[in-house]
């Protein structure tokens, strides 16, 4: 039976099991052999990672050819304006090459949101907001990447959902197994 387990994964933990330099890993918080990141979740970035003892799913998942929404809660520098979320949802240029265009709106820091060890930075001077953004590609670093491009650097980012699978409910560091159906679908 394949195994699908979604964690919360935390700040400044590695989307990996091992790490020869001794920095935090998803070992400690999935106990369980055999299953692999579909994907990518940078050290600084936290939020929903998808792991499985299946390469086909993983591939699926994590595959761009296959366009798998990721939504993304993204706190940033400043207030967005209309001009850069409609940027946002064109595509912007980044130095490698044009993103698909994207979905986004802005969002009220999201309720009961947990605290981030450290702190992002605040400055009494300039304000922040938060964007949902909705990716069907994924390259390196590619939310912050673009937020920066359109005059909004990110501070923040948690991915709330991959496909139909969300967070809810899962505190940082916490995971739950679900139930997969043929070709990966719940």
């Amino acid at each position: 039976m394949t195994r699908l387990i979604l964690l919360n994964k935390p700040y400044g933990v590695l989307p990996q099991f091992t790490d020869d330099q001794g920095r935090p890993t998803l070992a400690a918080h999935v106990p369980m052999p055999g299953v692999y990141a579909a994907g990518r979740l940078d050290r600084d970035s936290e939020g929903l990672l998808a792991l499985s003892d299946d390469g086909a799913l993983i591939a699926r998942i994590a595959a761009p050819k296959n366009k798998m929404p990721k939504t993304y809660w993204v706190q940033v520098e400043g207030v967005p304006t209309d001009a850069a979320l409609a940027s946002l949802r064109a595509g912007v240029t980044l130095k490698d090459g044009p993103t698909l265009p994207t979905e986004v709106r802005r969002m009220e820091e999201p309720a009961g949101l947990w605290p981030r060890d450290p702190p992002v930075r605040f400055r009494a001077a300039i304000p922040t907001g938060w964007i949902a953004l909705t990716l069907r590609e994924g390259r390196n670093r590619q939310v912050r990447r673009m937020t920066a491009a359109v005059g909004f650097p990110t501070l923040r980012l948690i991915r709330w959902s991959i496909g139909d699978w969300t967070l809810d409910g899962l505190a940082p560091g916490q995971w739950r197994e679900v139930v997969v159906a043929a070709k990966g679908r719940r």
